[in-house]
């Protein structure tokens, strides 16, 4: 019997980035209804068999009337759609979509892909969680990107420790990071950092430590951005490329030639669910520099593949760096082998996909 699946995101490029291999494993089952604000990848939606229904969402506003009208078109369209199973992903999707199913009856699985700030201010954090334990009490399961996310639910009494599942996040689809030649080094040792160029990326502490490591190391060290920049970094970010201190690329559709060019993968993020960036890179075959936090230590194994930096600490994240600049091409090459072995072992997104199908027919 065929089913019907109802997606409820806020993000068509995350969702075609990170879940189309589940969505392929989901259209041999049945249809799937994708709900969400589309900014790109509505077409290969559409070709893939999809049906999609263009939402409107407030992603980072907390007007009540909009939010009202978002739990509303919520119950409205799972009224119509009736589907057998719904999954979200992102808050109010998790909240809104999930108070709706709860109150029709609808089967969900919430998709909990990081704590964000929203948990990390006092006042915000106590609405987030009541909110969220209404929301979340009838869903059948609750996904995790890493322990301690689940953990801090379980301890908030948001879920019931025997309706948490913890995976890899998405993982990292290999075929399509595979490992590339390691580069030379002549022009340089390359430090990337791709994301959101943010406060809460780190982006702080990286460039004090850029700017340290270039008085120290001068041409023999290059810091490339990749990425969109939020506008209060807007000037911080031109005058650092007047004064060579980075390289900004902008925002890139496909970002692996920037992995393929790098030596080492840098993510100084205060707080992720499980940081993709980390995985690709590791799957390319380069060594990892990123806080010592949730979602971001899992991809590292000390000192073997990578080195993990105190968050919001711009001496501890130098430290790193030159310890990954004291080692030699040789060492630096096989900490990138052993990163890939590693995303082999515990991050194949073909793993991550047959777990979630496993969960969602349960």
């Amino acid at each position: 019997m065929k089913k019907k699946f109802l997606i409820v995101t806020n993000h068509s490029y995350m969702l075609w980035q990170f879940r189309r291999e589940l969505i392929v494993e989901l259209l041999k089952q049945g249809e799937v209804v994708i709900s969400t604000p589309f900014v790109g990848h509505e077409d290969d939606f559409i070709a893939m068999g999809c049906r999609c229904i263009p939402t409107e969402i407030d992603r980072r506003g907390i007007n009540p009337l909009k939010d009202f009208k978002l739990y509303w078109f919520y119950r409205k369209l799972l009224k119509r759609e009736r589907p057998d199973m719904v999954i979200t992903y992102s808050i109010k999707p998790n909240i809104y979509a999930g108070y709706a199913c709860r109150s029709l009856n609808i089967p969900y699985v919430v998709n909990v892909q990081g704590l964000g700030t929203a948990f990390q201010k006092s006042v915000i954090s106590q609405v987030v969680t009541f909110m969220y334990k209404i929301a979340l009490g009838g869903a059948r399961t609750c996904l995790f990107e890493n322990d301690a996310n689940a953990d801090e639910f379980v301890n908030r009494k948001i879920i019931k420790k025997k309706n948490k599942t913890v995976l890899h996040g998405a993982g990292v689809n290999l075929g399509y990071y595979p490992v590339q030649p390691y580069p030379k080094e002549e022009n340089g040792i390359h430090f990337l950092f791709l994301g959101r160029i943010m406060s809460e990326k780190g982006v702080d502490e990286l460039f004090a430590a850029a700017r340290a490591l270039k008085d120290q190391y001068g041409d023999k060290v290059v810091f490339d951005l990749v990425g969109f920049f939020e506008d209060e970094y807007k000037e911080t970010v031109e005058k650092l490329t007047e004064e060579n201190i980075v390289c900004f690329h902008g925002f890139q559709t496909d970002p692996r030639p920037y992995y393929a060019a790098a030596h080492c993968v840098v993510v100084p993020s205060y707080h992720e669910g499980m940081c993709n960036v980390l995985l690709e890179g590791a799957a390319t075959g380069r060594t990892l520099i990123a806080s010592d936090i949730p979602g971001c230590r899992e991809s590292i194994d000390e000192g073997v593949n990578g080195f993990l930096c105190r968050k919001k600490d711009v001496e501890s994240l130098r430290s790193c760096m030159e310890r990954f600049m004291s080692l030699t091409t040789a060492q630096r090459k096989n900490m990138g082998v052993s990163g890939r072995h590693k995303m082999e072992r515990e991050f194949d997104r073909d793993q991550v996909v047959q777990s979630t199908l496993t969960i969602i027919g349960e």
